[in-house]
């Protein structure tokens, strides 16, 4: 770098990661300089080093402690990938058994907070009792506080891996006026979340395998994605101590935003005001006009120019789910027809404009019949245990600090005060 002022030259490292693109060491950029760098977003900025999750947009590659997200979906379940990220290798069968059982003994939650929840508005959004709820952890289990003893890090991680369904399920249930339904310990973790969302005290509910097998594989796919806003929300509300509670709750308020979690909510949405398929080659059309603020929810994706990896899993799931339910609805018959054209339009398929995991998932969520103020709540269920990863992995950095972004400001430089009686 040359500061054409003064003429003079600086230079940093550059360090290269085990794949991805190289980066430059900008760490005491300010501190020789007297300059920062300006990067909104950071989109061209690494805030950490990290072991866990690797995207590449360019080849539409996801990879989980180095597997292919493909091959975690297709052969592991959700307790095995939390388990792969949570510790950074595939658990062996005894260990897997004994990190399941230890997950399923943490799901119910301290009875008093069945109070904490009558203390919200019927119809209260789900995601608000989410975010208040799982912040207020902290205030029922002190013995998993302290961030620099290992085993409250094991503990606090493995209850928030645990209680984080039975949250969701119970928001969902307030939400509707209907008695929560407690967690089994039977059952495996999929199953156990539909088994609360959808049973009730007056008749039996039997979990449909493939649902409870879709389900799964949406919780494996949207297990983590690297330093997103969420993530990064976390490592942020992390890095000044603060406890892993409060930390996920941080997560859950960013997730809830529209740009981030409600993607696959705009999918319905975006359905909705289509209306039918017969309207379908009218939308197609707006869809390529650059002058016309519609646009095609579901479809391309910010970081993944190509086919975005994990839709090709959830593309199977959704179509086995809509075979099993056989489920009539005009909604779903629109998604379908608009997935074939959009796989087959010339100006999808050069602009690599193809269906993504939100694409599939609301149409799955909706076929289960799940309401769509659920499907970010299902998000953030998915999304903990990433973020759980990701805390753990800053916490345990010696090369962590606190979050300081810069600015540059662009506002009134210094003045003079006037006193009241001198201001025309």
């Amino acid at each position: 770098m040359t500061d054409n002022s003064t003429g003079k030259s600086y230079e940093f490292p550059i360090i290269e990661g085990s794949v991805g693109p190289k980066v430059i060491d900008v760490r005491k950029l300010y501190a020789d300089t007297d300059y920062f760098t300006y990067d909104p977003g950071f989109t061209s900025t690494g805030s950490c080093e990290s072991k866990i999750t690797f995207i590449d947009g360019d080849e539409g590659i996801l990879l989980y402690r180095g597997y292919p997200i493909d091959e975690l979906a297709n052969h592991s379940d959700f307790p095995e990938v939390c388990y792969l990220l949570l510790y950074g290798e595939l658990p062996t069968k005894e260990q897997k058994d004994k990190f399941e059982h230890d997950v399923t003994y943490h799901t119910m939650l301290h009875d008093q907070i069945n109070n904490f929840f009558r203390g919200f508005r019927r119809d209260s959004h789900p995601m608000a009792i989410m975010c208040g709820v799982v912040g207020a952890l902290s205030a029922f289990y002190h013995d998993s506080l302290d961030i620099n003893d290992p085993w409250h890090r094991m503990v606090a991680s493995y209850r928030l891996l645990a209680k984080m369904p039975t949250i969701a399920a119970q928001a969902y249930k307030y939400s509707i006026g209907q008695p929560f339904v407690y967690p089994r310990n039977d059952l495996r973790y999929s199953e156990n979340f539909l088994h609360m969302l959808f049973a009730n005290p007056a008749e039996d509910y039997v979990v449909n395998p493939v649902l409870a097998n879709a389900m799964d594989k949406i919780l494996i796919l949207h297990a983590d994605h690297e330093q997103n806003a969420s993530t990064s929300t976390v490592r942020l509300a992390g890095s000044s101590g603060a406890n892993p509670f409060a930390c996920i709750a941080a997560g859950i308020a960013s997730l809830w935003g529209p740009a981030h979690g409600g993607a696959n909510e705009a999918v319905l949405n975006m359905l909705e005001e289509i209306g039918g398929v017969d309207n379908i080659p009218e939308f197609i059309k707006r869809a390529k006009d650059k002058d016309d603020p519609f646009r095609l929810m579901g479809f391309g994706h910010r970081v993944y120019k190509n086919f975005d990896p994990r839709a090709r899993v959830m593309q199977e799931s959704c179509h086995q789910v809509l075979g099993e339910l056989g489920v009539e609805d005009p909604l779903l018959e629109l998604a379908m027809e608009l997935e074939k054209i959009a796989l087959e339009d010339e100006y999808f398929v050069e602009r690599k404009l193809y269906p993504n995991v939100d694409f599939y998932s609301g149409i799955i969520f909706r076929a289960m019949g799940i309401p769509t103020n659920l499907f970010t709540v299902i998000f953030a269920v998915a999304r903990t245990v990433g973020w759980v990863a990701q805390w753990n992995e800053m916490v345990e950095d010696p090369d962590q600090r606190i979050g300081r972004p810069r600015q540059l400001y662009t506002g009134q430089d210094r003045r003079d005060y006037l006193m009241i009686d001198k201001r025309g």
